[in-house]
């Protein structure tokens, strides 16, 4: 079999990646037509389909391929003299900000130990508001479970209860009733509603239409820890804030989170083992 034109090559894995052919014409500046009639000329060359449907999402055939092209475009690029490590896999991971912090980087060590032919890049990534790391190999993702567009397993499931700073209690307190918030700051985030510990609590209130508001739970923690009202923490997340003494339980009422952390990929990602490797270690490591 001939070795297939470079243009196809890059085509292909912009194309991969990108999952638009007006982006990747975009990307190397060519017509959408020329997108067309590389990724075509390719799969002829080759002898099998590479993508499977319209969304571009890619056969089996397509993601074996897809590693070896990425090897040999990013062996291509590594220079004579320049610096680089021969033989390291290189893996791309988008994680959600807090679960990076509070629950991996602690615990990332034992899995740069156990696989140091890994080499790994960590992206912030949070689905739920679209920021989004399009071109990680493997995703964390917080949210509902309902993933059309990837493979994924839930990994950590959690609980939620208030937290504020030692001193905002001592200011604001007594909390000996859940009744004892009322007219209390309340932070927010559309990542953690209240209305589920509220339900919990047995508290009629609506969900908080005012207070200061949060993208990311860490923020949310630290502005807590501040002093600048309640926050609705998971327990598994707020854990160094707590571990610290900057926050602490209002009440002993949980409630389940009605979201979970998942680990997601495309389809055909785990026929790399290093992803393979990386998604069972976190299997375990959560368990």
């Amino acid at each position: 079999m001939r070795i297939p034109p470079i243009q196809c090559l890059l085509t292909f894995e912009a194309l991969a990646r990108l999952r638009s052919v007006t982006l990747t014409a975009d990307e190397l500046c060519v017509t959408p037509s020329a997108v067309s009639h590389r990724v075509k000329q390719l799969e002829q060359i080759l002898g099998t389909r590479l993508f499977g449907r319209a969304d571009f999402s890619l056969t089996t055939d397509g993601s074996t391929y897809l590693a070896h092209v990425r090897e040999g475009l990013g062996a291509l690029q590594r220079f004579p003299g320049a610096l680089g490590t021969p033989g390291k896999r290189r893996l791309k991971l988008a994680v959600t900000p807090t679960f990076a912090r509070a629950i991996l980087i602690p615990r990332l060590r034992q899995f740069t130990e156990a696989y140091p032919e890994i080499d790994l890049a960590l992206q912030v990534s949070i689905p739920l508001l679209d920021v989004v790391a399009e071109d990680a190999d493997l995703m964390v993702r917080f949210g509902a479970g309902h993933y059309a567009d990837v493979e994924h397993v839930e990994i950590a499931r959690d609980v939620v209860t208030p937290l504020a700073s030692p001193a905002f209690v001592r200011e604001h307190g007594p909390f000996e009733h859940p009744h004892d918030l009322e007219d209390t700051p309340l932070l927010r985030s559309a990542l953690e509603p209240w209305r589920t510990w509220l339900a919990a609590a047995a508290l009629d209130w609506p969900e908080p239409h005012a207070g200061s508001q949060f993208n990311d739970i860490g923020l949310m923690c630290d502005a807590a820890a501040a002093g600048m009202g309640v926050a609705l923490v998971r327990l598994k997340l707020g854990a160094p804030w707590l571990e610290h003494g900057t926050l602490v339980r209002l009440f002993d009422i949980d409630a389940p989170s009605p979201h979970a952390h998942y680990l997601c990929w495309r389809t055909g990602t785990m026929d790399r083992w290093e992803c393979a490797a990386f998604a069972d270690w976190l299997r375990k490591t959560m368990a």
